[in-house]
């Protein structure tokens, strides 16, 4: 009976182990970089969706009032890095009637010109993936005569070109990256 126990022994080698180890590492290998790249997607959601919730308050604000809002600081006053930071209320944003719930990864402007007041851009900049290099997203809304304006002067905004936005940079009525390369994560 005791052969029988003795054989009857039960374990890995050294060497499964190794094998099981080396399989979750390849694994681990392949899908944290991806899931990074799902995650920045997700924060760069929010200004788009965020973009397009402005876009209705100006035309809200345009049928009630007979004219759009200009904002006339971008909020909050930096742009935010890999966290959220608050957003402070006022800038134009309360005239609006606009803001956003909690903390933001963008940072949010409106250009719009006393010169041609039936045309504005909005845009929101951020490093989210903290590289020092901003990305922003915008709309380009023209007058009745296809009149447009750029995005603020500040970091990050003037990249919203009054030719539209877009990868060519030509879409207008449209929220759409404001340089082609924006919006890609490269790892």
């Amino acid at each position: 009976m005791s052969k029988l126990i003795r054989k009857s022994k039960k374990g890995f080698t050294l060497i499964e182990l190794m094998i099981v180890v080396a399989i979750i590492g390849i694994l681990a290998a392949i899908a944290i970089p991806n899931f990074l790249r799902f995650q920045l997607k997700s924060k760069s959601s929010e200004g788009k969706v965020n973009i397009a919730a402005i876009r209705t308050a100006e035309e809200s604000y345009l049928a009630e009032f007979g004219s759009y809002v200009a904002v006339a600081t971008a909020n909050p006053a930096s742009i935010p890095g890999s966290s959220k930071i608050a957003f402070v209320a006022g800038g134009g944003f309360d005239t609006l009637g606009w803001s956003p719930e909690g903390n933001v990864f963008f940072q949010y402007a409106v250009n719009n010109t006393s010169a041609n007041s039936n045309a504005y851009t909005i845009s929101a900049a951020a490093d989210i993936d903290a590289d020092a290099a901003p990305q922003a997203w915008g709309y380009v809304k023209p007058d009745g005569a296809g009149n447009t304006i750029a995005g603020i002067t500040a970091t990050g905004h003037s990249l919203c070109v009054a030719a539209g936005v877009g990868s060519a940079q030509n879409q207008q009525s449209t929220v759409g990256p404001c340089v082609g390369t924006h919006g890609q994560s490269v790892f």
